[in-house]
């Protein structure tokens, strides 16, 4: 199998600097432009928070490096399952 290396992916992971779960969606436009909104799920429960224009790029940001965290942490649990497994195989 063609696995990542999970050093190189440990790596990347440190590299990550911001993260956020939810979604970030636009409410409304307003005269002055838009009106956004941070959902997402959290302890069990809902939460919504208001997030004002000069902020939107730095959460989607931070919920870009939550997707990327996720998947290079699958990544990263697949490699060494792989590795487990061609361990097990010898």
């Amino acid at each position: 199998m063609n696995t990542a290396d999970p050093t190189q992916l440990l790596k990347e992971i440190f590299q990550i600097q911001h993260m956020e779960r939810g979604k970030l969606t636009i409410m409304r436009q307003g005269p002055e432009g838009p009106y956004y909104k941070l959902q997402g799920w959290e302890n069990g429960r809902n939460f919504s928070r208001y997030v004002s224009r000069d902020q939107a790029d730095l959460v989607q940001e931070a919920l870009d490096g939550y997707r990327r965290f996720r998947e290079l942490t699958e990544q990263y649990a697949q490699a060494l399952i792989d590795q487990t497994r061609a361990e097990l195989a010898a």
